[in-house]
């Protein structure tokens, strides 16, 4: 099912956390439209360069067994773990918190991948711009 132009509901969810359900329900769908759309912004500010996730929605089961935070985002489809074609991490964090667009957080996880995130829609974005890696969490500078 597509949710955007780039990106559908089965890359939003795939896991390779075998005999795990997740599955969305109705809520989390919409959601993640809204995530989709949103990173065909993200697309847009970075040249339209291809966007893979690597980690979208996760179930509760998912995300525990990633070892993903208990306040994770990603259980609510706000969230997704992405690569940038022929942009590092740090590239695309720089670019998306010098850019206009409306993001809650974005965080240049291990120097590995990028994860962005999205606010409720009740809230305003925080616009956090982060770094997390063997040193802990702290503010991308």
């Amino acid at each position: 099912m597509k949710l955007s132009e780039h990106f559908s509901l089965e890359e939003l969810t795939v896991t390779n956390q075998q005999g795990l359900d997740n599955t969305p329900d109705q809520e989390i769908i919409e959601n993640l439209t809204r995530l989709a759309a949103f990173l065909e912004d993200v697309r847009k500010v970075l040249g339209n360069r291809p966007i893979m996730i690597n980690s979208g929605y996760r179930s509760p089961g998912v995300n525990k067994a990633v070892g993903g935070s208990i306040k994770s985002k990603h259980m609510f489809g706000l969230a997704a773990d992405i690569h940038v074609k022929d942009m590092t991490p740090d590239e695309v964090v720089k670019a998306i918190r010098d850019s206009s667009l409306e993001y809650d957080q974005v965080i240049r996880e291990y120097d590995r991948w990028t994860h962005i995130g999205i606010a409720e829609l009740e809230d305003s974005p925080r616009k956090m711009a982060l770094i997390i890696d063997d040193q802990g969490t702290r503010s991308y500078a």
